[in-house]
C-alpha cells in the first residue's frame, strides 16, 4: 500500500499546491521571495514554508480524515480572543490553508528558560477557549470534527478493542468505560471542542501571546479529556525529561479555574471530575488517534488508560 508521505512529494501535487500558494499570496497582497520549502511530511499531512515580502506564511495539507481543520480553525479562531490563529486564507474544498508564522515554539523556549511555568497561562487560555465554543458544537460537528462524546465514547471503544490486533488482555469491557462517563458526566461539565494533542510542539509565543496551533486531531468530547496527553503525557515529565518530575497541581488549577467560574463551583470539587478524564483521556486518544499503521501507538495509549487511578 502507497504511503500518503509518497502522495504529498509527488511533483503534481507539489506543482498545484504551490501554484495555490502563489495564487493566494496574489490576493494577500503579498509576494514570495524565496522558494517553498517542505519540512513536514506524514502520512496525514503535510506542511510548507513560504517566505514572503509581508514574513513567513506556511502552508498546510490534510488528508481526507483531517481536510475540515482549516474550517474548524476559522469557527474556534473567532471564539478565542487571539489564542488560536485564524487562517490567513483557506480553501473549501481541499482544505488547504495559508497561516501566519507562530513565532517561537514552547518546546525551544521551555529549554531556554528551564521551567514549565508557561503552561499555565497556555491551560487557563485554553480552557477559556473551550468554554467559548460550548454553543457551536453542533456547527464543529456539522464541519466534520469528530465526535467523541462520553455517549458516543464506550461504542466506539469496543469497537477499537475488537479491531485491534494481540490487545491487552487486562483491557475492561465497554460497560466499565460506560461506568466511567456516567460518573465524569454527572459534573454536568458540557461538552466542546477539544486539541487532542495538546503539547509543547503544538503551542507558540508571538508577541508576547500564547497561541495554540495544529488542530487537525481536535474532536468534540469532555473537554478534561485534554489533561490525560497535556498534563500526563507532557508536563509530568517536566523539563528533564523525567516522569512524574513536576508538579501537577498549579497547572491543573490554571486549566479548572475557568471552568470552576464557569459553573459556579471550587477548582477542589473539579479535580475529582479531572481525574476521571485524565484516564478517559487516554482512551478517547486511543479511539481519535487510531491508525491501522501505526497500532503501537494504541497499544500505548490504552496502556496509559490501564495504568490510570480512577
Amino acid at each position: 500500500m502507497r504511503a500518503m508521505q509518497d502522495t504529498w512529494r509527488e511533483p503534481d501535487f507539489v506543482e498545484r499546491s504551490h501554484a495555490w500558494i502563489d495564487e493566494r499570496l496574489v490576493d494577500l497582497g503579498r509576494t514570495r521571495t524565496g522558494e517553498v520549502e517542505q519540512p513536514h511530511v506524514t502520512d496525514w499531512s503535510t506542511v510548507m514554508r513560504v517566505p514572503t515580502d509581508g514574513g513567513t506564511v506556511w502552508f498546510k495539507a490534510n488528508d481526507d480524515t483531517m481536510v475540515h481543520e482549516a474550517a474548524v480553525l476559522e469557527l474556534v479562531a473567532a471564539r478565542s480572543a487571539g489564542r488560536v490563529p485564524a487562517p490567513l486564507v483557506r480553501d473549501p474544498g481541499t482544505g488547504w490553508m495559508l497561516l501566519a508564522d507562530g513565532g517561537q515554539r514552547l518546546r525551544e523556549l521551555v529549554e531556554e528558560e528551564r521551567s514549565l511555568a508557561r503552561w499555565q497561562d497556555v491551560l487557563g487560555a485554553y480552557a477559556r477557549v473551550q468554554i467559548a465554543c460550548e454553543d457551536v458544537v453542533d456547527e464543529l460537528l456539522a464541519l466534520g470534527l469528530p465526535d467523541r462524546r462520553l455517549a458516543t465514547l464506550p461504542g466506539a471503544y469496543a469497537d477499537l478493542v475488537a479491531a485491534l490486533p494481540d490487545a491487552d488482555r487486562r483491557l475492561p469491557p465497554a460497560s466499565d468505560i460506560e461506568e466511567l462517563c456516567t460518573r465524569l458526566a454527572a459534573y454536568g461539565i458540557h461538552e466542546t471542542v477539544q486539541h487532542d494533542d495538546l503539547h509543547d510542539g503544538q503551542v507558540f509565543l508571538s508577541d508576547g501571546v500564547h497561541q495554540v496551533l495544529d488542530w487537525g486531531d481536535a474532536c468534540v468530547s469532555h473537554p478534561f479529556f485534554t489533561l490525560a496527553v497535556t498534563l500526563e503525557g507532557v508536563i509530568s515529565w517536566g523539563v528533564d525529561d523525567v516522569q512524574d518530575s513536576e508538579d501537577l497541581r498549579p497547572h491543573l488549577a490554571a486549566y479548572l479555574e475557568p471552568y470552576a467560574a464557569r459553573y459556579g463551583t471550587t477548582v477542589a470539587h473539579l479535580r475529582e471530575a479531572a481525574a476521571i478524564a485524565m484516564r478517559l483521556g487516554w482512551v478517547c486518544r486511543a479511539v481519535n488517534g487510531a491508525l491501522p499503521q501505526e497500532p503501537d501507538r494504541t497499544h500505548v495509549r490504552l496502556k496509559m488508560f490501564l495504568d490510570g487511578k480512577p
